[in-house]
């Protein structure tokens, strides 16, 4: 009679699903499968801790049970059970000999997945069967389906609709995929693919695994999974980047282009979802252009840029260690994709003061608050030498840069000769207007405002010739604000923006030739000021849904008003206490308000006196 084949499994095929795949399939029929208690004890380790693999593995070991009851194979639980230091010491191998001991005194194969287990086995004389990382053509994800084109994250919660952030870099909106909330077997079973992806795909690997939290690469998108304890419930997350922009697109300024291939350190700073590390992409693709050799530092590995940059990650999970590596690489510049924590600021500065190009990235909700998170930090005077420019975006827009100078001068507001000492001086770019200075004064640190009569007067003489060339082409509210001698911000209302840049860009390209300045068109908010009045007439926002016309203006609340349609009477209404005014859309009124908009016309509200 032939002997029954033994086998023993390592932690890596089980979590894999390799065994109970190779019993279905018949490649072990009959067999006999020793599970030392040494694979249980990590899986449950990993499973208490919240770490996803963990859950993978008993699950695995569950349908081996169920193969097992039905005949199909002969099931054994072996072997010592791991104490608490062997455990701990798991990443050295404690738990791998354990297992190897067991496959020894069975006489059986070793099946493992792990080819330093595999080469360990050899050389101890076992039999090995190591099954190679599986190859396949990998088909959609379960999260595929949230996504559209325009996506940029899906946010998953058990017990919540599932939700998304959709649009363009500078009109992001959070919508609701769906009306039924999200269930718990729906993101187990998403989140456990994404594991099995992570594990199984060349192109995506898990970043970081923590109790109750996972990070994973898959592909293009950054993905984060969360249950309890660390939070309150299970949730996904999965971010990924919508845009991969040429710099040309940000119409940067020559003086600009120089600095940033001149070797500096630079900060690209601005809130969350600003575009800052779709610029920095952009930044990284432009210096490789120029012949520059260019890497990245990042955790996780998540910016857009071609493959001729390498991308590292935190060696032995430390960025200090990658920095060291790539002191020795020499890179003419790097990028530091996020810089947060002190250990980010120290290492970003360590990589520049030793000569490389450094790019870094930086939440703030102002420029001069990335300059201040240096505060502290670095010692003063050093500051400029590790950052000179720093550069602040918003809704994917340039809106200031700012050139950092160390100089020996009396502070602004102080009139004394005397009270002399090291400034830094912080000033715009374009305009080279000193705006803020930082010294130290006593044992204080100042950020001191420079005042804003320094701001060119000219300024207001371009923001009313501005306004005066935007006003040929709508007929609401208009708000300019120059940022610099050669870049303003025109807000306007949302129905008119399209007017004003025209087919494919054409009307605000010719507007900013004739003017000599970049102009950057965004929406008008409600709840600006400028928006709802003008003299005594008020600019409402008009909205249609399925039975009325909603005439919105929460500033006039309980007021009786005259509705025009630019200079024509329509009707007289009381607002209501909420702030609005609801025509039914089967009405007259409503046909005759509707007509005026689409021929361009402002609804205009006057409160009766």
């Amino acid at each position: 009679m032939k002997e029954k084949m033994k086998i023993v499994p390592d932690t890596s095929v089980i979590i894999d699903g390799r065994i109970s795949e190779r019993i279905i399939n018949g490649e072990y029929k009959n067999t006999e499968i020793y599970i030392p208690e040494a694979v249980i004890a990590e899986l449950e380790s990993q499973a208490n801790k919240g770490i996803e693999i963990g859950f993978r593995g008993l699950d695995e070991l569950k349908e081996i049970r169920k193969l097992a009851d039905i005949g199909k194979v002969s099931l054994y639980f072996v072997g010592k059970r791991p104490n608490l230091d062997q455990i701990r010491l798991a990443k050295s191998g404690e738990i791998d000999a354990l297992i190897r001991a067991v496959a020894t005194e069975k006489e059986a194969v070793f099946v493992t997945g792990d080819r330093v287990q595999a080469q360990v086995a050899l050389a101890k004389g076992l039999t090995v069967d190591w099954i190679f990382p599986q190859m396949t053509d990998f088909g959609p994800l379960l999260i595929d389906k949230y996504f559209t084109d325009d996506t940029m994250s899906v946010h998953l919660k058990n017990g919540v609709p599932p939700m998304a952030k959709k649009g363009s870099v500078g009109d992001v909106k959070l919508v609701k995929i769906r009306d039924e909330p999200c269930t718990h077997k729906e993101l187990k079973d998403i989140s456990r693919e994404l594991i099995e992806r992570a594990r199984a795909d060349s192109e995506s690997f898990l970043e970081l695994s923590y109790s109750g939290a996972s990070i994973l690469q898959i592909m293009n998108m950054r993905i984060a999974i969360s249950n309890p304890p660390f939070s309150d419930d299970t949730e996904i997350t999965a971010v990924r980047p919508i845009a991969s922009v040429d710099l040309d697109e940000y119409k940067l300024n020559e003086t600009l282009k120089e600095r940033i291939l001149s070797q500096r350190g630079i900060l690209i700073s601005g809130p969350p979802g600003s575009g800052k590390s779709t610029f920095a992409a952009g930044i990284a693709t432009y210096l490789a252009e120029n012949d520059f050799v260019v890497k990245t530092m990042e955790s996780p590995r998540d910016l857009q840029v071609p493959k001729s940059i390498t991308q590292y990650g935190p060696l032995d999970g430390h960025m200090e260690y990658t920095a060291d590596v790539l002191l020795l690489v020499r890179p003419d510049y790097t990028i530091y994709d996020e810089v947060r924590k002190t250990k980010d600021f120290l290492t970003f500065a360590d990589m520049r003061l030793a000569g490389v190009g450094m790019i870094g990235v930086v939440h703030s909700n102002k420029a001069i608050d990335a300059i201040q998170r240096l505060i502290g930090r670095l010692e003063l005077g050093v500051i400029p030498q590790v950052v000179d420019t720093v550069i602040f975006l918003e809704k994917g827009e340039i809106v200031s840069v700012y050139i950092l100078e160390f100089t020996v001068k009396v502070p602004y507001g102080m009139t004394e000769d005397d009270l002399a000492r090291p400034v830094i001086t912080v000033s715009d770019l374009e305009s080279g207007i000193n705006e803020f200075e930082i010294y130290t004064y006593g044992e204080q640190v100042v950020v001191m405002p420079v005042g804003e009569e320094s701001k060119k007067a000219s300024w207001n003489l371009a923001e009313k010739k501005i306004e005066e060339s935007i006003k040929k082409y709508v007929k609401g509210p208009i708000e300019v604000e120059m940022k610099s001698d050669h870049k303003a911000i025109v807000r306007v209302l949302e129905r008119d923006i399209a007017k004003i840049i025209g087919k494919g860009g054409s009307l605000i390209s010719k507007i900013e030739d004739e003017l000599g300045i970049h102009i950057d068109v965004r929406e008008l908010q409600k709840n600006n000021n400028k928006l709802e009045k003008s003299q005594n007439e008020y600019y409402p926002t008009v909205e249609k849904s399925r039975k009325h016309v909603i005439i919105n203006t929460p500033h006039l609340k309980s007021t009786d008003v005259e509705v025009y349609a630019g200079k024509t009477y329509l009707f007289t209404a009381t607002v209501s206490r909420h702030g609005d005014i609801k025509v039914r859309t089967s009405s007259t009124l409503a046909y005759d308000m509707l007509d005026y908009i689409d021929e361009g016309e402002d609804i205009i509200l006057k409160p009766i006196q």
